[in-house]
């Protein structure tokens, strides 16, 4: 296989290096079986991409699944194309439902990220986050048992998803307090349309920091990517009555209307923009997007090489 080279950028303080796009894992085994996962996760590679995200939780919601799928193909497929060690960083998270028990208790981190080693066939799991925030347990308990991993050689970085500034402000204090290992990275939903559950306090706490972000929604759901446009019909699936229910306002299509003209002045798509927007934002690394097909991969990987000038990113604000 001949694999396209792109620049990296360092996660945080972590040492691990990764590529700018990182390639949501949350539908293999849902919406694309395994051999179109495949299929997908070459693509991904081929064309540079270095970074997977996925969770033990990815799919519960499937039909028949119970969790752990998106985690066994990826696995499956590292094994199957001998992925060299070090070539591809996986995140993967604990803490949401599972059949086997939920939260960020020690005992249950402990275990939870045990199951996800296994599933993905790694001596080491890259990045580790804290799926979401557990209020019954003390978030110093949940990061002294990440610390262990951390030890252990079993987990090489941690991570916070979901967590608001004021809980990432405590686990960093908890974490400087008791000598324990410090999180890296942050994964909260932000992109276009969605700005102020992490732009201002959240944002800056990053920067300051030195933490790196990998925003998941990166495409709202794909109301960025063009599929939506005022008069038009919607697109026939699931989640479109949903998405329109959220995003039906009048200042998302007016940004919509802002974005087309931007790819239409760089001859990108617009998903391509939307995602080179939220690589340009202060702290954020990788923006979190998942495709279906390698095609969809494809036009997702072409996000890295847009470059906007202040007058896009002006215009998009």
């Amino acid at each position: 296989m001949t694999i396209t080279t792109h620049p990296t950028h360092p996660l945080g303080s972590s040492g691990l290096e990764v590529s700018q796009l990182c390639l949501g894992g949350n539908v293999f085994g849902w919406t694309i079986d395994e051999a179109a996962s495949f299929t997908v996760l070459d693509a991904y590679r081929a064309g540079g991409g270095t970074f997977i995200d996925t969770a033990d939780a990815y799919s519960t919601w499937g039909e028949g699944n119970v969790g752990g799928e998106s985690e066994t193909i990826i696995g499956r497929w590292l094994v199957e194309r001998a992925v060299p060690a070090g070539e591809i960083v996986v995140a993967t998270k604990v803490g949401s439902p599972m059949p086997e028990g939920k939260g960020l208790a020690p005992a249950y981190v402990c275990e939870a990220a045990e199951r996800s080693r296994e599933r993905l066939g790694v001596e080491t799991i890259d990045l580790l986050y804290a799926h979401r925030p557990d209020d019954s347990t003390p978030i110093a308990d949940t990061l002294a048992a990440f610390h262990e991993l951390v030890e252990a050689g079993t987990v090489r970085a941690i991570g916070l998803s979901n967590f608001t500034a004021a809980q990432t402000r405590e686990a960093l204090d908890a974490a400087d307090a008791n000598g324990l290992t410090r999180p890296v990275a942050l994964q909260p939903e932000y992109n276009l349309v969605d700005r102020s559950g992490f732009e201002g306090e959240l944002q800056a706490l990053a920067v300051a920091e030195g933490l790196a972000v990998a925003p998941y929604y990166s495409l709202a759901s794909g109301f960025l990517t063009g599929k939506y446009r005022p008069g038009y019909d919607a697109p026939e699936s699931k989640r479109a009555s949903a998405v329109l229910a959220r995003y039906d306002k009048e200042q998302h299509w007016e940004l919509l209307e802002r974005l087309h003209a931007v790819a239409d002045r760089h001859d990108a798509t617009m998903a391509q923009v939307a995602l080179a927007w939220l690589a340009a934002q202060p702290s954020v690394v990788a923006p979190i997007a998942s495709g279906t097909s390698p095609a969809q991969v494809v036009e997702l990987l072409r996000s890295v090489s847009l470059e906007l000038d202040g007058n896009d990113l002006s215009l998009l604000r």
